[in-house]
């Protein structure tokens, strides 16, 4: 899969986050909100020539060891991930929901996340 596949494929699910949370479906927007960032900091990972697969452990260690710890990526945007993968653990797995106020605060920091990997993505691709 290419960056700017995996970049629209986060463009989408932000859209179906939006449109999920306002169909009042918080679990759903929560998942999304998470795919959001899943596949933009795959992208962006890529984009830096790391290529890892699919697996949530894999891309989450790996943002982490190669974007956020060189400081290419600001350690906030490691929070925000971090955070989204345990509210979309709690939205898909347990038997409890996400607050919907939780949801709509996840939802925006997943159009913040997007757009830095677009840009961050934008940055590599200018020449020198």
């Amino acid at each position: 899969m290419s960056i700017h596949i995996l970049l629209r494929k986060a463009d989408q699910a932000c859209t179906s986050a939006q449109t999920l949370l306002n169909a009042g479906d918080v679990d759903g927007a929560c998942n999304r909100a998470y795919y959001v960032m899943f596949d933009a900091a795959r992208a962006c990972l890529m984009a830096r020539g790391f290529d890892l697969g699919k697996t949530h452990k894999g891309v989450l260690s790996a943002f982490s060891e190669h974007l956020i710890k060189s400081g290419f990526v600001a350690r906030d945007l490691g929070r925000l991930l971090k955070r989204a993968e345990a509210f979309r653990y709690v939205a898909d797995y347990e038997s409890g929901s996400i607050a919907a106020d939780d949801a709509r605060c996840l939802v925006d920091q997943a159009e913040v996340f997007v757009q830095a990997m677009h840009d961050a993505c934008d940055d590599l691709s200018k020449p020198a």
